[in-house]
């Protein structure tokens, strides 16, 4: 591979080869040497916690007690079994998994129908439409009203009525979908209606392929928080087999808490680990996703 460059004694552009432009060291400033401190600070305020209590949790019974900053002797993976089982978490983590699902899904598809004729300014007073879906992030959940509406419905500690509660709560989704969707040109509307391409149509068959970065990003949102979610769960489901595994952990801690911390820090892995490992093998998605819904 070679870079073209310029060469006045030629009088034209001559090849330059890339190894060189490698070799070349890079230039240090002071400012680039603090990001980097900032950068690895910040990993290290997320990353510690979190092998302080993969250690903790490899820790055999009362040794967290003797010593809990130390390093621990033995892997005593048992203790991920003890906790899987003791807290029932199969049944938990399947409860949580199709929460998740559905209402991701519904919501992601729900940010779109509602963002783009916002977007486009195709309802009256779209403006302030925007505004109050700013300020619907600041406001608290009408938790009262909520749950009197939910028990004159039927739908108290029923999973139909617990996802319809999560799907409501879009939250940063629909702004995502409207930043992004400024970005795509408003030919293709009327490209599409004077092809006789209907409105539903339109927004299934083009809006939702040219949107799926930032759909991405509101999925995994939306994931997270469902995921996440104690308080409606307290509230909503009184079933224990209807429960979510935040719930279940809560629950855990308060049998478990106050002697077996090696069994809590086994069984908080294990509600973390989905989330750890959707990040994982998404952030690539999300990250791009969410900058161009925030940036667009």
């Amino acid at each position: 591979m070679t870079v073209l460059h310029d060469a006045p004694s030629a009088g034209r552009l001559q090849p330059w080869p890339a190894d060189e432009q490698r070799r070349r060291p890079r230039q240090w400033s002071p400012w680039r040497l603090i990001n980097y401190l900032i950068a690895l600070a910040v990993v290290a305020l997320y990353v510690l916690p979190l092998l302080f209590l993969l250690n903790t949790a490899l820790k055999r019974p009362g040794e967290f007690s003797a010593d809990p900053v130390g390093l621990t002797e033995s892997l005593a993976l048992g203790n991920f079994v003890d906790a899987w089982t003791q807290g029932n978490f199969g049944a938990l983590v399947a409860n949580s998994v199709l929460y998740a699902l559905v209402c991701a899904a519904v919501s992601t598809v729900l940010s779109v129908l509602i963002a783009f004729p916002v977007a486009r300014n195709y309802v009256r007073w779209s403006r302030s439409l925007r505004v109050l879906f700013v300020i619907s992030l600041f406001l608290p959940n009408a938790i009262v009203a909520q749950f009197q509406l939910v028990l004159q419905l039927g739908l108290y500690d029923t999973r139909l009525g617990y996802m319809l509660l999560m799907t409501a709560g879009l939250g940063v989704g629909p702004l995502l979908v409207m930043g992004y969707l400024r970005s795509l040109p408003r030919e293709l509307d009327e490209a599409a209606a004077m092809d006789g391409c209907g409105y539903f149509r339109f927004v299934w068959t083009f809006v939702f392929p040219l949107c799926k970065p930032v759909l991405g990003a509101v999925f995994i949102l939306q994931v997270i928080g469902v995921w996440n979610d104690i308080i409606g769960a307290t509230i909503y489901l009184a079933s224990p087999e209807l429960r979510t595994i935040s719930l279940g952990l809560f629950t855990f801690y308060g049998e478990y808490g106050n002697n077996q911390w090696e069994l809590l820090a086994a069984a908080t892995l294990i509600v973390a680990a989905p989330l750890i490992l959707l990040y994982v093998f998404t952030q690539r998605l999300f990250i791009s996703g969410a900058i161009a819904g925030s940036l667009k």
